[in-house]
């Protein structure tokens, strides 16, 4: 069974930091990404990192602040945020893909095959 767990969302004050994880299970994924949806909003691309290149892609609005991670052992990706404002407030999702050779960067939310529960981030000015 394949799944996406993602775990370390919480509240916190605005230019806290906070590491929010995705755990894969059920087979092997060659392309993750984070994106987020806040209330009222649609889902948004935050990050992306490619499994077999270690290539990252990162929004604009997020870019020097987050970082994303993986260790491949654990089979898990990581999302380091720093500087969290309230407009970073929202439910974030763990996206993957399964395709072996794929080596580009993958943006839009309608490329990922599977999709974690979400995590909420809420941050507090």
């Amino acid at each position: 069974q394949v799944q996406l767990v993602e775990s370390g969302g919480g509240l916190v004050q605005a230019g806290a930091s906070l590491r929010v994880s995705c755990a894969a299970s059920g087979r092997t994924f060659y392309a993750m990404a984070w994106f987020r949806q806040a209330p009222g909003k649609e889902r948004e691309f935050v990050t992306a990192i490619s499994w077999n290149t270690g290539r990252t892609s990162y929004a604009d609005s997020v870019r020097g602040r987050f970082t994303i991670s993986r260790d491949n052992a654990k089979n898990t990706m990581y999302l380091q945020m720093n500087s969290l404002a309230p407009e970073d407030t929202a439910v974030y999702y763990c996206a993957a893909d399964s395709r072996p050779k794929l080596t580009r960067i993958l943006i839009l939310a309608a490329e990922y095959d599977y999709w974690g529960q979400g995590t909420q981030v809420t941050v507090s000015s």
